[in-house]
């Protein structure tokens, strides 16, 4: 049987307390590892290199 994926919309900011990674440090999209981060008047956004999802850590 395939894994249900679920699918993520990439052109919202998901919260972490809401959705915390499947496997810690990787992207829930995609699996990548690789992130870009910022930060903005001290909120912590990580977005994956891969497919762009972000999450307010």
């Amino acid at each position: 049987m395939d894994k249900e994926k679920q699918e993520y919309d990439m052109n919202i900011i998901y919260n972490y307390n809401e959705y915390p990674d499947k496997v810690s440090g990787r992207c829930d999209n995609c699996g990548n590892a690789l992130f870009k981060s910022s930060v903005s008047n001290y909120v912590f956004i990580r977005e994956c290199r891969q497919c762009g999802m972000k999450k307010r850590i």
